[in-house]
């Protein structure tokens, strides 16, 4: 087994594991980020309706990053991700990190969101 195959598989067997936990309902969703090797995506979900309230990613049209490169990215991506949340009615969310480690471009995305308002 190649070394990025022993990753996505570990990364995966994590993400099920915190799925088991984590779900988003009407009164409080989640909002689960996609990590890849250029972009950063966040969805806020309703898994009981199974619908998306919200998105945003680093690889829209209309998106400008702040400077400082995938970081910057995901701090633009959490703050447009809440902003679009507050838009739908959501102020709450469960978070899901995707099987990633909370640091680096997830933590940036969460402590921007968390800066625009959306409690988690």
């Amino acid at each position: 087994m190649a070394k990025t195959d022993a990753r996505r598989s570990g990364r995966n067997r994590r993400h099920y594991r915190l799925r088991k936990r984590v779900a988003g309902d009407a009164s409080r969703p989640r909002l689960a980020v996609y990590r890849s090797n250029t972009h950063i995506y966040a969805q806020v979900i309703d898994d009981r309706a199974g619908t998306t309230l919200a998105s945003a990613s680093s690889a829209e049209g209309s998106f400008a990053p702040d400077g400082d490169g995938k970081v910057g990215a995901a701090k633009a991506v959490g703050q447009l991700v809440a902003e679009r949340a507050k838009e739908a009615g959501v102020s709450q969310v469960v978070f899901d990190r995707g099987g990633n480690r909370y640091q680096g471009r997830v933590q940036a995305l969460a402590d921007a969101a968390r800066e625009a308002w959306l409690d988690f």
